[in-house]
């Protein structure tokens, strides 16, 4: 998978955004372009094995990190990092 150029800094942020339950993958699009196929391509690269097949299982199918299929719009949690 072809992955953009992102310095240290953006890849922390996109792995922390990645493990927050509440922050979808849409957010990550906007912010740094990436599609959800490539936030796991970075993650799989960036994180030990273990880590990663953890970090999957845990969003695999979860309502929160895909917009459309979340069931609340308002009073959503918004991390201080977050843009």
């Amino acid at each position: 998978m072809d992955l953009p150029q992102l310095d240290s800094e953006s890849i922390d942020r996109i792995i922390e955004m990645a493990w927050e339950d509440r922050t979808p993958f849409e957010a990550i699009a906007l912010q740094y372009g990436l599609s959800e196929k490539q936030v796991i391509a970075l993650m799989r690269r960036e994180m030990q094995p273990s880590s990663f097949r953890m970090w999957r299982k845990r969003v695999s199918g979860r309502k929160t990190k895909h917009l459309q299929q979340r069931s609340f719009i308002a009073g959503r949690f918004k991390s201080d990092n977050q843009k």
